[in-house]
């Protein structure tokens, strides 16, 4: 077994003996593969003091062999939250954990049902979570590849911008050269937004076809190797006019300040309000609509959360997007999107290519 799969359980068991529990029940994929290595769909991981079991149906039984060392096989008999409980029941379980924000409230009724009365179900959300936020250098390796085969992606899709193209057709040409590159897919469904739709921050691809002298908005991301990469390039179809070239300005600063903010030991919020004072001077503050940020790694949103008020500090390790942005129904939007990963003693952004107003 690859090591790094042995110290996040020995990390995670340290945590729930903190939290004074027996066990922990996992739900979550992603959560299964961190602490696993298990890339199948379907099952439930335990994790206890000194020992992870596995409960899955006979489709996985070989996948879980193969990928996973030290870690128990349980074959899943009825519904799978019923397999859990009644392994609870038979482990005689009392203070069982669970992620309240990953785990339905039909999950833990069933759950609770078959573990019987003497299990306790304590709510424990995030703890997987927080050990998650922190990337190991490996991890950091894999998020610089995707995040170089995001950029060059993106910059391979700037050509295919001509009047007369359809939306839908350069985000199809987006992801089959991720896949091209090495991708297992996008990490999560391409926006391709041509003039009033970039105005809507979470545009999905139509048969819009392009025109002339309007926005772009491409916001594309690859999963290289399990890990997730996030970027947003805006482009203008003609000449820019001045205030179109002034709006860019307002946020390409605003994305520069909140770059600048993200170091070890600043909180969240701050870094979100670094972005919004920008606008606030070009009085654009209010067109801006999202959070300017949020963690990246093997899912694409993970903790931290870069937003008003979010109190979280960020740590080494940590791996954010800053991706300010101002929508104006009716006309566009900008958006411009980076990876930043915190180190001890400083940043680095993972997304290389230029950020500069790209008018074709």
């Amino acid at each position: 077994m690859s090591s790094p799969f042995k110290a996040r359980r020995k990390a995670l068991n340290q945590l729930i003996s903190h939290a004074k529990l027996d066990a922990l029940v996992i739900t979550h994929p992603a959560n299964w593969y961190y602490l696993t290595g298990f890339t199948g769909e379907s099952g439930v991981l335990i994790v206890s003091h000194g020992a992870a079991t596995l409960i899955t149906d006979g489709r996985f039984s070989t996948q879980v062999r193969q990928e996973t060392t030290f870690v128990r096989l349980v074959g899943q008999k009825g519904s799978l939250m019923e397999s859990t409980g009644r392994l609870l029941r038979e482990k005689a379980v009392k203070r069982a954990g669970f992620d309240s924000a990953q785990t339905s409230v039909a999950q833990l009724n069933l759950l609770r049902k078959a573990a019987g009365s003497r299990t306790k179900w304590i709510s424990a959300a995030g703890m997987v979570g927080t050990l998650r936020a922190r990337k190991e250098p490996s991890e950091l390796a894999r998020m610089r590849q995707a995040a170089i085969l995001a950029g060059d992606v993106l910059a391979a899709a700037i050509p295919l911008l001509k009047p007369g193209v359809m939306e839908n057709e350069v985000a199809a040409e987006i992801e089959y050269q991720m896949r091209k590159g090495g991708a297992s897919g996008p990490a999560f469904e391409t926006i391709v937004a041509f003039g009033e739709r970039s105005a809507l921050p979470h545009a999905r691809p139509t048969a819009k076809r392009l025109r002339k002298n309007e926005f772009v908005v491409l916001d594309l991301g690859a999963i290289l190797a399990h890990y997730c990469s996030d970027i947003t390039r805006t482009v203008y179809v003609g000449r820019a006019p001045a205030r179109v070239k002034q709006w860019y300005r307002a946020v390409l600063e605003a994305q520069n300040a909140a770059i600048a903010a993200v170091r070890a030991g600043v909180t969240c919020g701050d870094v979100d309000t670094a972005a919004r004072q920008v606008l606030a001077g070009y009085k654009l503050d209010r067109l801006f609509t999202h959070s300017t940020g949020h963690g990246l790694g093997l899912e694409v949103h993970e903790d931290p959360r870069l937003a008003r008020g979010q109190k979280t500090r960020l740590e080494p390790g940590f791996v954010v997007t800053i991706e300010p942005g101002i929508y104006m129904a009716g006309v566009g939007g900008i958006r411009i999107e980076d990876d930043v990963a915190v180190h001890a003693g400083n940043t680095e952004v993972l997304t290389r290519i230029p950020r500069d107003l790209i008018e074709l």
